[in-house]
């Protein structure tokens, strides 16, 4: 599998010392391919439910627990500051609050049940950047600390949603469908199933207008 690398002004690494740490806290694209993630039954449905459920703007990061059967069990949704650097540390900080808000941890089970994905929603095409890097490398941290497995890494942009790392991809929903006004929500709610297809999605719906 073969990875493009868009270099960005704002992720892009400088040569100075400081650098060094954040090179240490981002996951290159064949570090998260071998990393055993698992795969998602059915990526379109999840990415159309948390879409239909927390309507993210551009650079708004949603964080979703699934259960053993790919069911919905809490999701939240936060817009990632301007003023935070591209650091795999600030990122993983973020997505732990808003886990343990959310839901309670795992960690007194030998092996995690429940898994962790986070769509990211950017500006740029599909093409893997180090902010991207960074964002895994805060998911996969965030979930051994909550006692979670950690799932897919999903990026929405104008062209659609990909699965990066697994070659997934589709065309709808994309950065641009249907935005909402909100930049900042969290959202505790019973599971929701996400495997029935539309289903599932008006679902989504109607509970994100309860």
């Amino acid at each position: 599998m073969t990875f493009g690398f868009a270099p960005s002004a704002a992720t892009s690494l400088s040569a100075s010392a400081g650098s060094v740490s954040h090179v240490a806290r981002m996951l290159e694209p064949a570090e998260w391919a071998a990393a055993g993630i698992p795969l998602l039954r059915s990526p379109r449905e999840v990415v159309s439910g948390l879409h239909a459920r927390h309507r993210p703007t551009p650079a708004t990061a949603v964080v979703a627990v699934l259960d053993h059967e790919e069911r919905l069990t809490a999701s939240a949704s936060f817009a990632r500051r301007s003023t935070v650097a591209t650091d795999g540390w600030e990122f993983r900080n973020a997505l732990l609050a808003h886990l343990r808000r959310v839901i309670p941890h795992d960690l007194r089970r030998r092996t995690p049940v429940r898994t962790a994905i986070l769509l990211y929603c950017r500006e740029g095409d599909e093409r893997w950047t180090e902010e991207d890097g960074a964002w895994m490398w805060g998911l996969r941290d965030a979930c051994t600390l909550h006692g979670l497995r950690c799932g897919a890494y999903i990026t929405l942009t104008r062209g659609g949603w990909q699965v990066l790392g697994e070659g997934r991809s589709g065309r709808r929903p994309t950065l641009l469908s249907r935005p909402s006004a909100l930049a900042d929500t969290s959202t505790d709610h019973d599971p929701v199933p996400m495997s029935t297809g539309g289903g599932a999605a008006e679902a989504l719906r109607r509970s994100a207008a309860r």
